[in-house]
């Protein structure tokens, strides 16, 4: 299904500008805490243990609102997380001013993690019942493309307010925002409050579905290296402003993989399409390990970011084929894995930097992605055996 096709279906063009709107604080939220945090208490290791909170609390709500919305449809949670999403937020920032307990700070973040709306597990199920599977490739993919524009816009945005305000009004705003694209995207939706599940839908009911997040986590990994390693970079190199542009290239090249990926038809299976695609992502970027100047990780950061995209878009077309009638559930286990990977490819990067030097993490990050791709040919030797 070509991009136009995909968004003259009836609803879906207003949905894609709510859903953007809707998830510009996944990338300001933990940013913004760390600010408002700091400036309130002077302690970087409080705003990091808000952040961190926050993330945990994501990660671990996520199977359970997909497993509500498979049962219940999308609406009620959207409505129910919009609120306490945005809650928590605006209760973190006048606690922060009113100098209420730090444990305070920390259950507030955490809270806000959970209640972050599943906008696009909503998406892929809500576009996916729409489209036949040969257009599904297109359809994760402009979920993909909407949410990075999004974690690249909310930043943005963030910068200006606080440019003219403060941090802490800057992440009232955007959480604002977000609470109001929510509700917005939540009565766009067409089979909305419709459920999902059908007779035997389960999650792990395939084996697959196990090496599938196995795979995804090791994807999650790289991200987190990568998300450590640019700006250590910038700072060995003594240009700290740099690291923004090292991320943003990421940011760019992710927009324009999950556009061009979506607008062909593939002949090859998921399966296959992900193996190539883990094992190019480690290709591109083990150059970064020895590179020299920043044009060049800028460039090679920006090819990565043009795979990175799809092999998140295949995952979610390997969910459709193992865990049928559980999407919601499935597709919030898939959030979980990146975002638990990402969290342990930090810690790793990190240590290996410290250890190895500036160039390491980019080593752990290539390294994660060619194991990954050696989990993804098992998926292809289940792919093939059916």
């Amino acid at each position: 299904m070509p991009y136009r096709a995909l968004v003259r279906l009836p609803g879906v063009g207003p949905q894609a500008v709510f859903g953007f709107l809707s998830q510009l604080t996944q990338q300001v939220a933990p940013v913004g805490m760390v600010l408002v945090v700091q400036a309130a208490t002077g302690s970087l290791a409080l705003a990091g243990t808000c952040a961190a909170a926050f993330s945990v609390g994501a990660g671990a709500a996520r199977p359970v609102q997909g497993r509500l919305i498979d049962r219940r449809g999308a609406r009620a949670v959207l409505a129910t997380t919009a609120f306490l999403h945005v809650a928590a937020l605006i209760a973190l920032v006048a606690g922060t001013a009113a100098g209420w307990p730090v444990w305070a700070y920390v259950v507030l973040a955490g809270v806000a993690g959970a209640g972050l709306p599943p906008i696009s597990v909503s998406m892929r199920v809500e576009w996916g019942r729409r489209a036949a599977d040969a257009g599904r490739t297109a359809v994760y993919s402009l979920v993909y493309l909407v949410q990075e524009l999004a974690m690249l816009v909310g930043p943005l945005l963030f910068g200006l307010v606080i440019a003219v305000a403060s941090s802490s009004l800057a992440l009232g705003v955007v959480a604002v925002a977000t609470g109001a694209g929510t509700l917005a995207f939540s009565r766009a939706l067409r089979v909305g409050g419709a459920p999902l599940v059908r007779e035997g839908g389960r999650v792990f009911r395939d084996r697959g579905m196990f090496v599938l997040l196995a795979v995804v986590f090791l994807l999650g990994g790289t991200i987190g290296a990568l998300q450590v390693g640019a700006p250590a970079l910038a700072a060995a190199r003594d240009v700290p402003a740099a690291a923004g542009l090292l991320v943003a290239a990421l940011s760019l090249g992710g927009i324009a993989g999950a556009a061009g990926y979506g607008a062909r038809t593939w002949a090859s299976s998921p399966g296959a399409r992900l193996v190539g695609l883990m094992l190019a992502l480690g290709v591109v970027l083990a150059p970064l390990a020895v590179a020299g100047s920043l044009p060049v990780f800028w460039v090679v950061l920006f090819a990565g970011g043009l795979v990175l995209n799809p092999a998140l878009t295949t995952s979610s077309l390997l969910v459709d084929r193992f865990a049928p009638g559980a999407q919601g559930e499935a597709f919030g286990w898939l959030s979980t894995a990146v975002g638990m990977g990402a969290a342990a490819g930090s810690g790793v990067a990190g240590v290996a930097g410290q250890w190895f030097g500036e160039s390491a993490p980019f080593l752990v990050g290539a390294g994660s992605a060619l194991l990954g791709a050696l989990l993804a040919a098992l998926l292809l030797t289940r792919d093939r055996a059916r």
